[in-house]
């Protein structure tokens, strides 16, 4: 008969565990930005609204924001009404994060394969 020994490390998976989630979240965000910049509106001015986009994650928490930082951005997002350039449109934060669900899982999940690999 042969005998195994087992170390538990809860306390390191935990952390492991947090780390890759939190890893996960910045790269599911940058990837909603990232498709994000495609459509959102631009001024004829020039692209103000799409150079203030920006993310952030709270590794603490484990939330994640992707945001454009204008005084209309907000308007642009949801007026449903206004007309904008060919391929540019209103919501354009809510559908590409609504579209990228499957893939912010799937990056989620290997983030935190990752960690607890590493």
């Amino acid at each position: 008969m042969m005998t195994k020994k087992v170390v538990w490390t809860g306390k390191v998976a935990t952390v492991r565990e947090r780390a890759g989630a939190a890893k996960g979240l910045r790269r599911w965000a940058e990837h909603v930005l990232q498709q994000a910049t495609v459509i959102v509106p631009l001024a004829p001015s020039g692209g103000t609204l799409q150079d203030s986009g920006a993310t952030d994650v709270d590794a603490g928490r484990l939330e994640a924001s992707v945001s454009y930082d204008t005084p209309y951005a907000c308007i642009q997002h949801e007026n449903m009404t206004y007309h904008h350039a060919p391929g540019r449109q209103a919501k354009y934060l809510e559908q590409p994060l609504n579209a990228s669900r499957l893939t912010g899982l799937e990056i989620l999940a290997e983030e935190i394969r990752l960690s607890l690999e590493g």
